[in-house]
């Protein structure tokens, strides 16, 4: 069950038939299935693929690059597709919605084989690292040996730590965007107000809603404004908003006594909310959310980063942004320092910018660049394109 119509390129793949992926939790569980996109050509040895994992709220639709129109736009047009950055005339860019998701991946939304309906709250808790395994085995699906490259930001960029860390030889080189191997406290704490408003709203039901006459659209509404202020920065918001008023406001007392939105940031907000509720569900929200609080790659100081860090033997870049407060510059650095001081093979950037957390999906020359000459010094790619 999904939260819209799948694209037109969009593939699947079912594995785990008889419940014996086994999650990081020990929980068996299956069937999985993973919803799809690629791009590209693979050439004849397999070695120009590209993985690339999508933030939070994202999907497999990463370049509408081969779309027959424009209805569907990819969340990363700016730098992958036909000529881009991340060339697909050159590379074979691979996709997926994230295990947990509700863009055609198995989540909460899905039918429980067992019940022959939607999982709902039965759904089992899952992590970052249990999403990496279930991409690993698209890879082999594949007949992938070894990517190219693996890239991610924010939520995409922990599944990429994840990666390099426990399939460290899956591929040549690493891209860690706006990310952090671990969650702040004032991040966790804000994800929690979210789904908190979630889990308060009289139609969420204990997650079992789907099919009901409402869903919980106020809730994850709420929780979207809430995180979407997160991505965002002071300076930003300022620069964009500042205390603007509504043009359609005429009566300034009668707009403060129903509450707004008065402001054009108010407004701004419950557009998003909008636009968010009628493409995601509220369950995948609440599991992702608190998949990314919980994942920590020192295990909450059981494992050293070093000692994590000392399995990378691959080509790393980092990628950090200066008003980004939601996975802060200081976060790229202390990975980007711990793994030049074990004498790994790491670039770091950290770009100027106004636009915060969001900076990465922006259209950004410097990160084009960054990532097109880091890929190129790789040095592998479609001759033949």
């Amino acid at each position: 069950m999904s939260k819209r119509i799948p694209y037109k390129n969009i593939k699947y793949y079912t594995f785990a038939e008889n419940r014996d992926f086994i999650l990081e939790s020990g929980t068996a569980f299956g069937s999985i299935t993973v919803a799809y996109e690629t791009f590209g050509t693979l050439n004849e040895d397999k070695s120009n693929a590209i993985l690339i994992f999508h933030a939070l709220t994202g999907d497999s639709h990463v370049t509408s690059s081969y779309d027959d129109d424009n209805s569907t736009p990819g969340w990363w047009d700016s730098l992958v597709g036909r000529g881009k950055e991340v060339d697909t005339n050159k590379y074979f860019v691979i996709c997926a919605n994230l295990f947990g998701g509700c863009m055609g991946s198995s989540g909460p939304s899905s039918i429980n084989p067992l019940t022959n309906k939607p999982y709902g709250s039965s759904f089992p808790f899952i992590s970052v690292n249990d999403m990496v395994n279930v991409q690993k085995r698209l890879i082999d699906y594949l007949g992938i040996e070894q990517l190219q490259c693996v890239i991610g930001g924010s939520l995409g960029g922990m599944a990429t730590i994840s990666m390099m860390t426990n399939y460290p030889d899956i591929a040549r080189s690493f891209i860690i965007i706006a990310s952090a191997y671990k969650t702040s406290s004032q991040i966790m704490a804000f994800y929690e107000v979210g789904r908190n408003a979630i889990l308060a709203d009289p139609y969420y039901q204990n997650g079992d809603y789907y099919g009901k006459e409402y869903q919980p659209e106020r809730g994850l509404g709420i929780a979207r404004m809430v995180a979407h202020i997160t991505y965002l920065s002071n300076k930003g918001m300022e620069n964009k908003f500042g205390r603007m008023i509504q043009e359609n406001v005429i009566n300034e007392q009668l707009t403060y006594n129903r509450f707004g939105p008065m402001f054009a940031i108010e407004s701004y907000l419950r557009h998003q909310s909008t636009k968010f509720i009628a493409r995601f569900d509220a369950n995948s929200y609440l599991y992702l959310t608190k998949a990314m609080d919980m994942y920590d790659l020192t295990q909450g100081g059981k494992k050293t980063l070093s000692s994590e860090f000392s399995k990378v033997n691959k080509k790393v870049l980092i990628i950090s942004f200066t008003s980004d407060w939601h996975f802060t510059q200081a976060d790229s650095w202390e990975m980007a320092k711990e793994l030049a001081s074990l004498g790994k093979d790491v670039s770091y950037i950290n770009i100027e910018s106004s636009y915060g957390h969001d900076s990465f999906l922006l259209p950004c020359k410097i990160q084009e660049g960054a990532i097109k000459n880091f890929l190129k010094n790789v040095g592998v790619y479609n001759e033949t394109a």
